[in-house]
């Protein structure tokens, strides 16, 4: 029945179609096998049947995955795993050229000599193989297929200037990772595809190239066996490879394998070669663009007659050598090998002695090198499994969970997952092995699950070390010269098509911190044309924002909400102070003009607010003469003036300039000429920016907490702080000037020389506690005299009712016993007085000219009867402890330089 099978080759370059004519061909029939180099086209190939006539009746069967469903009528697999003497309609084998290879060149020959469809037989593969095929079986047809697509070689070329939808080749997986980090730094990222690579962690790299993630695929010679993919260009990074024994140049049929997978369908290709890779010859170039290639003179062959009688009649018979001068023997393959080293073992030799079990044995043998670590390491891998096949028919559930478990893990780099991938094949291989566990489609699913993890993982890390999605999107769209979409959300974050790329703080763009270099400006130049509207949207919308959304800092920085927007600058006046707004040049000159004029208008109103009566006074056409002198000065304080500063222009001031002031609510007051509006916090929190501006400070004192009479005095803030801050520095602490001026109402009627006692009402204006007041006054320049008395106790009030209850109670004599008479008692010990502290306030001459500002005005003495002094102690033992000795005066005169009997005197005369 073989006989009449139909034998066709279709022999042709890369991009002919031959593998979708042999799918065609095959679905054509009822049923039908094809065989595939990797099991990467496996995949692919069995995507793309299942696509079309779904997955019941499509199997896929390579060493490491087999999906057989009970209807199958197609199967795919790769040329080792396909099953044989199945009796199917329609058989293929792929890239039939692979009979030369040196590694799995038998297994493709084997193929080509034994392989049979019912109906139909193909043999696709390069046009190199047409002797050999001929010669082997003169009853093949063949079918040439031209190229579908011009291929072209266009020189060396640097990777920097390779164009987008480019391949650069590496033949080791260090240069393949080597050039995916540069294309990476410099282009945004490249996919990565290698034969090593699980199906799984290989599409979802592909899936990044060709849906337009990146535009860069680096990888290996693999690509070059029928794998489909978007590539406009290949550019070699080198002309050499390693083989498994040494390193050789490329052939020109291996080199136009791969350039090959340059254009597809009718779009044109071109090649190259890049980095260290020297410029190809001339004679090479033009065989590779014209298909002209020396034909294959000999195929790889191994035995397929094996003897399984005995351990030495196998090896024999694998090393037997061809009779036919057209095939040639293979080098020693892996499962060779491994079996020369198992049979010197003497357990192993002693199980293997009958057929069955050096059947079993090369079935051991035939597990592939996964790992690829040692063959003496692989050999005590194989050793294990057989010993356990061989002496229970089965590998122990426990044994191999354990082999599993030990992989089972997805933390780690790029090469510690790919070598948990290596391992993890090989216990997927074994449990495709009918016959050897207990339940097959147990450890099936879980090594193929752990092949998942780890694939996914794998993609995971090679995405994140050699693809920044974002610089590669980005640059795309650039180059695309489209409007890029940029979206910012409520918390400034901006994405550009979906990337992010950084944050929106007010009107100026923060760059994601992590992009350097090349990647740097491209999100400089992406993130800036795309945010261009949202400059304009968000500008409009701060100008038309109310002023409750806009706030100044006590730093003189302008805010909207919570981003910075602009500062204040010194203007020509202290009241006019200028705004500097906080916008990239890049948002355009309509979108700065726009934020500094609404910023101008809010500092402008909020001057106009909380300054009323400053500009009030300023506008005022009616004060003339020393009033109008008067009030600039008071206007270029900001309202605040000690008084000690303007003595002589107050005296100056007749009773019409001052009352022409006071209509603008100026006080006068004893220590400070002010307004009382202007103490409130928010015209003193703005004061104090306006002075600081002003004062061409580098950092801004901040205003008191709003409500406080008194704060700690600061001997380091700069002079003036606390005036413009609304308070006086007074000692440890600074009170406030219109309590300090309650107080010094209060201090007028009392004598100031004789002394007075510090009352409660004055701890209550000012909120302190005795010592602390007595701090306050020695501070304003008074002497402070400290006193300990004894505290006056009230005696409890006795009810009415409970009075008249002793009164009236009659009182009997009785006589006592003397036997009962009490005892005299003893003398009770007498309790000390309890104490209290007082102070005694005198004004001081030794701290006048410390205090000249602070001195109390007074004119003609204290008021009868309060002038009597009260620092001597009592009868009864009061001690006082004197601060500052001043025995009272007889004769009062009136002390130039008190300020509270002027201010009296000055009352008086209104």
């Amino acid at each position: 029945m073989a006989a009449q099978s139909r034998i066709i080759a279709v022999l042709g370059p890369t991009n002919t179609g031959k593998t979708t004519y042999a799918i065609e061909r095959m679905l054509a029939h009822r049923t039908g096998v094809i065989g595939l180099p990797l099991r990467l086209l496996a995949r692919e190939v069995y995507d793309r049947i299942v696509a079309l006539r779904g997955p019941s009746v499509v199997a896929l069967v390579t060493g490491e995955e087999r999906i057989v469903p009970p209807r199958t009528q197609y199967w795919v697999c790769t040329v080792e795993a396909m099953p044989q003497g199945m009796g199917a309609d329609f058989l293929a084998v792929d890239e039939i050229q692979l009979c030369a290879d040196p590694e799995r060149g038998h297994v493709f020959t084997e193929r080509l000599l034994s392989a049979r469809g019912l109906q139909e037989t193909l043999f696709m593969g390069a046009d190199t193989m047409r002797g050999p095929i001929q010669s082997l079986i003169p009853d093949a047809q063949f079918v040439a297929r031209e190229r579908m697509s011009q291929l072209a070689y266009s020189g060396p070329k640097k990777i920097s200037r390779m164009r987008p939808r480019s391949a650069i080749v590496g033949f080791s997986v260090e240069n393949v990772y080597a050039i995916a980090e540069l294309i990476r730094r410099q282009k945004g990222g490249a996919a990565v595809v290698m034969g090593a690579l699980s199906p799984r962690t290989r599409n979802a790299q592909v899936e990044m190239y060709q849906n337009g993630d990146v535009d860069f695929l680096v990888a290996t010679d693999a690509i070059g066996m029928g794998l489909n993919l978007d590539i406009d260009h290949v550019a070699f990074s080198s002309l050499s490879k390693f083989d498994g024994q040494r390193m050789r140049p490329l052939m020109a049929n291996e080199l136009a394998q791969i350039a090959g997978r340059a254009g597809r369908g009718m779009k044109p290709g071109t090649f190259g070669v890049t980095g260290e890779a020297p410029a190809l010859h001339d004679e090479l170039a033009r065989a590779i663009t014209e298909h002209r290639f020396q034909p294959v003179g000999k195929l790889q062959w191994r035995n397929p007659k094996l003897q399984m009688g005995r351990l030495d009649a196998l090896i024999a018979s694998l090393e037997q050598p061809s009779h036919d001068d057209r095939l040639v023997k293979s080098r020693e393959a892996d499962d060779l090998r491994v079996l020369k080293t198992l049979a010197g073992e003497a357990e192993v030799s002693a199980r293997a002695s009958d057929a069955k079990s050096v059947q079993l044995l090369w079935d051991v043998c035939r597990v592939p090198d996964f790992r690829g670590i040692s063959n003496s390491e692989h050999a005590n891998l194989l050793e294990g499994i057989f010993n356990y096949l061989h002496e229970s028919g089965r590998i122990p559930d426990d044994w191999l969970a354990r082999q599993i478990k030990r992989i089972d893990r997805v933390e780690g780099d790029i090469d510690t997952l790919s070598k948990r991938l290596a391992f993890i094949r090989t216990w997927t291989y074994v449990a495709q092995r009918s016959g050897w566990t207990n339940d097959e489609n147990h450890w099936r699913s879980q090594t193929r699950a752990v092949e998942d993890r780890l694939s996914d993982a794998l993609h995971e890390r090679l995405t994140q070390r050699f693809v920044d999605r974002r610089t590669s999107v980005l640059l795309r769209r650039l180059k695309q010269k489209e409007a890029l979409l940029a979206e910012v959300n409520d918390k400034g974050e901006v994405t550009v098509e979906g990337e992010f790329v950084g944050r929106l703080e007010g009107f100026r763009f923060s760059q994601d911190k992590s992009a350097s270099g090349n990647e740097e400006k491209t999100l400089r130049a992406a993130s800036v044309a795309a945010l261009t509207p949202h400059f304009h949207l968000r500008a409009d919308r701060f100008y038309n924002a109310p002023d409750t959304e806009i706030d100044f800092t006590e730093q003189g920085g302008l805010m909207w909400g919570e981003y910075a927007v602009g500062k204040l600058v010194t203007g020509p006046e202290a009241l006019k102070p200028q705004v500097q707004a906080f916008v990239d040049d890049e948002a355009g000159t309509d979108v700065i003009e726009k934020v500094t004029r609404r910023l101008q208008h809010f500092i402008d109103r909020k001057i106009a607010l909380h300054m009323e009566p400053l500009l009030n006074l300023q506008r005022d056409e009616e004060l003339s003469g020393m009033a109008r002198g008067f009030g600039f000065r008071l206007i270029e304080n900001m309202g605040l003036v000690a008084r000690s500063d303007v003595a002589e222009d107050v005296k100056a001031l007749d009773q019409d300039a001052r009352g022409a002031l006071r209509k603008h609510g100026i006080r006068f007051g004893q220590f400070t000429i002010f307004m009382p509006l202007l103490l409130k916090p928010a015209p003193t929190r703005l004061r104090l920016v306006l002075w600081s501006l002003a004062s061409s400070l580098q950092e801004f004192p901040e205003s008191p907490p709003p409500g406080l009479v008194t704060v700690p005095s600061d001997e380091h803030a700069p002079a003036g702080y606390h005036l413009m801050s609304g308070y006086r520095a007074a000692g440890a602490r600074a009170i406030r000037i219109d309590m300090l001026e309650r107080l010094a109402d209060m201090l007028r009627s009392e004598d100031s020389r004789g002394g007075f006692e510090g009352k409660a009402d004055m701890l209550s204006i000012t909120g302190m506690t005795l010592e602390q007041f007595s701090d306050l006054m020695q501070g304003l320049g008074y002497n402070a005299e400290k006193g300990e008395r004894e505290k006056v106790k009230v005696a409890p009030a006795v009810k009415p009712d409970e009075t008249a209850k002793v009164e009236d109670a009659p009182v009997e004599a009785t006589e006592v016993p003397a036997a009962e008479a009490p005892a005299e008692e003893a003398p009770k010990e007498e309790t000390p007085p309890e104490m209290e502290v007082f102070y005694t306030f005198t004004w001081g001459r030794a701290r006048q000219q410390k205090h000249a500002d602070s001195r109390p005005r007074k004119q003609g003495g204290a008021p009868k009867g309060k002038g009597k002094p009260r620092g001597k102690p009592q009868a009864g033992g009061n001690k006082a402890q004197n601060f500052s000795a001043r025995p009272p005066k007889a004769e009062k005169k009136i002390d130039p330089d008190n300020p509270f009997a002027a201010a009296l005197a000055g009352f008086g005369k209104k």
